[in-house]
């Protein structure tokens, strides 16, 4: 049975949230619905998810800041904006937010499927046709590995997720708590020191670049520079 695409929604209005949910699990995909900006993150922070559906007009937290923060750990998920704006100037705001679509209510559900699956296509071929060029290393996510000349290194599930997250924010400070929550669950002390012994290990099959660090922002978190 093949897996169930993972959707995040975030949705304040009950009965067209509840449309929603109960239109896109009928076919076969996986909602978990909140209904604000600061839940939504919360979720994400905590969770892992396919692509986010947002609604702009939110409590507590709108649907653009929401998705700025997202980018801050994940520059690559989906972003469907839902909104009721349909000036030049909040289509502009919600792409420079780091949104990838953007649907005007009303909506047909069969419009807003059409566009899940087609930002999903365009990310997944890109992410199975890429690899990304660290220094003198390739690295591939899906196949969890290293390659520097002629050595192949293999990675661990955990590695290897620590050091996409580390790439996709590479030459920026990469929030400790953000990725504790993301790939362990919570920033709890435990966690915090299995991720101390990863960030070891990484820099280690690393260590054949000297131009690539991985360095300890004290009480913030870490950078991978190149």
């Amino acid at each position: 049975m093949p897996t169930k695409i993972k959707i995040l929604l975030a949705e304040d209005e009950p009965a067209l949230a509840l449309i929603i949910k109960e239109s896109l699990e009928t076919r076969n995909f996986e909602v978990t619905h909140c209904v604000n900006g600061e839940h939504a993150f919360d979720l994400f922070s905590k969770q892992k998810f396919d692509i986010l559906v947002l609604d702009v007009m939110m409590p507590k937290k709108d649907g653009f800041s929401v998705a700025k923060d997202v980018r801050k750990m994940d520059k690559n998920i989906p972003i469907i904006f839902l909104t009721a704006k349909s000036q030049t100037q909040d289509v502009v705001e919600g792409f420079n937010a780091g949104g990838n679509d953007y649907l005007k209510k009303p909506f047909s559900m069969e419009e807003l499927i059409v566009r899940i699956h087609s930002l999903l296509g365009r990310i997944n071929s890109d992410k199975t046709a890429e690899k990304s060029i660290l220094g003198k290393y390739s690295f591939s996510f899906t196949k969890q590995t290293l390659h520097f000349s002629d050595l192949i290194i293999t990675l661990t599930h955990r590695e290897a997720e620590l050091l996409q997250l580390l790439i996709e924010n590479k030459n920026e400070i990469l929030d400790r708590s953000i990725v504790l929550k993301k790939i362990w669950g919570n920033d709890d002390f435990f966690n915090g020191r299995s991720m101390d012994v990863f960030i070891t290990k990484l820099r280690k099959k690393l260590n054949l670049d000297p131009n690539i660090q991985i360095i300890n922002v004290r009480g913030q978190g870490y950078k991978l520079i190149c």
